[in-house]
């Protein structure tokens, strides 16, 4: 049975000099990562982990060293406060084999509080961590640290195999917290979100199984197909969404249809607004397994009739996207983007519809196009052009899967900016 600690004791378990991991974003146990800013004595403490939910101080403390997967706005804040945070490129399936490479001293997770048999669920996260911190538990060198927390919601897996969850007697150290998980309230949709998510619900057919990614267009879809006439729907995606909720309380997901875990919708993490964590408590059709399953283009693509629906930062005439840094600089992370765009190529009924504003205007300046005849030296491409499927502004649809580079290049250039396309489709006559 694991001692059970204040966090201020918990946080006096790790070294000075010692190794720490913890889960991606909502997994994060925010009671212990805050209490480790208490301590002064750092002489090189190195953490692996990705997307902070929060401004942690320990980060800005001496000789405390941030390795991270994925950035987030913590993660850029505190880079640009001086911080030591380095970016390590992998996407979120290549997560677990670093950590188990790290073997970090020391893992800390959230989780609920143990159920009557000594079970505390992994609740809203699963993700790259699951199999070490098992792993940790079982080696009595190193530390597991579990944040119990309440306003967790106790969710599950599918056995024999991946059933979410660890047993006290796995567990080192015990402690309580009552933070409240992040709330990721989607902003109100804009028009040209609005016009963006028109075209893609058009990809969207009855009994399709859906992934959705992050922000307002997916956020636009899932509303659209609340309200619309379809249904039957499955969902097989890497996270879950307040937006992918909404779909389940309209009565639109079955996940009756999928040839692959029928009956669960299927995810490895889940962020929103409050109302999804109450919702998900105890919710059964809702399943939450590693990222090594879930991501994996092979499991994918035994879905039926997968539309994967994700965003970019930017996109050239050769199709090659931009979805993890702006300007050169390190933004986000490349986590799911490939996972979710190849297996359109390799199944016909599969489509991945990548969705952009047609322009931005960074820090409210002019309005640059994200429809690019080329990408400037140096830039560093998240995905490339093979994989592309769909292309969607609110300007419209780019189909590219079978046609000529040219093709392909005039295809995106009608979709971009009617200030920019006339020079687009000029350089696209140029392509090939």
């Amino acid at each position: 049975m694991p001692e059970e600690l204040a966090l201020e004791d918990a946080v006096a378990l790790v070294r000075p000099s010692d190794s720490l991991a913890v889960p991606l974003g909502p997994g994060q146990p925010g009671g212990f990562l805050h209490a480790l800013a208490a301590r002064d004595d750092w002489e090189d403490l190195q953490v692996f982990g990705a997307l902070l939910v929060d401004l942690y101080e320990v980060f800005l403390k001496p000789n405390v060293h941030y390795l991270s997967g994925f950035f987030g706005p913590a993660e850029r804040f505190l880079r640009d406060a001086g911080a030591d945070v380095q970016f390590v490129p992998a996407d979120f399936r290549r997560f677990e084999p670093i950590v188990e490479a790290i073997a970090p001293r020391v893992m800390a997770t959230v989780a609920s509080p143990p159920d009557a048999d000594g079970y505390l669920s992994l609740s809203v996260h699963a993700g790259a961590t699951v199999a070490e911190l098992h792993r940790c538990g079982a080696d009595p060198d190193r530390v597991l640290i579990v944040e119990a927390n309440a306003k967790f919601p106790r969710t599950f897996g599918i056995g024999p195999d991946h059933l979410h969850r660890l047993h006290l007697d796995e567990v080192d150290v015990l402690v309580t917290s009552d933070r409240d998980p992040i709330n990721l309230a989607d902003a109100p949709t804009t028009e040209v979100e609005r016009a963006i998510a028109e075209f893609a619900s058009t990809f969207v057919r009855d009994g399709v199984t859906l992934q959705t990614g992050i922000g307002g267009i997916p956020s636009a879809v899932a509303s659209l197909l609340a309200a619309g006439d379809g249904g039957d729907y499955g969902v097989h995606s890497e996270m879950f969404t307040t937006g992918l909720m909404r779909l389940h309380q309209a009565g639109k997901v079955s996940n009756a249809r999928k040839g692959i875990f029928d009956g669960f919708s299927i995810t490895t993490f889940a962020a929103g607004v409050p109302e999804l964590y109450q919702w998900l408590d105890g919710e059964q059709s809702v399943r939450f397994l590693p990222v090594e399953v879930v991501n994996s283009p092979e499991v994918i693509a035994r879905n039926s009739q997968m539309v994967m629906i994700n965003g970019a930062v930017s996109i050239d005439l050769a199709g090659q996207v931009v979805a993890d840094t702006v300007q050169l600089r390190q933004y986000s992370g490349i986590g799911g983007h490939e996972d979710f765009t190849m297996p359109s190529g390799l199944e016909l009924e599969d489509r991945s519809l990548i969705c952009l504003s047609s322009t931005v205007s960074p820090g409210g300046g002019p309005a640059v196009s994200r429809l690019v005849a080329t990408h400037p030296a140096g830039t560093i491409i998240t995905t490339p052009r093979h994989q592309l499927d769909v292309v969607i502004t609110e300007h419209g649809v780019a189909e590219l899967r079978g046609k000529t580079v040219r093709q392909r290049a005039v295809a995106l250039a009608e979709i971009a900016h009617p200030d920019v396309r006339a020079d687009l489709l000029a350089a696209a006559d140029e392509v090939g």
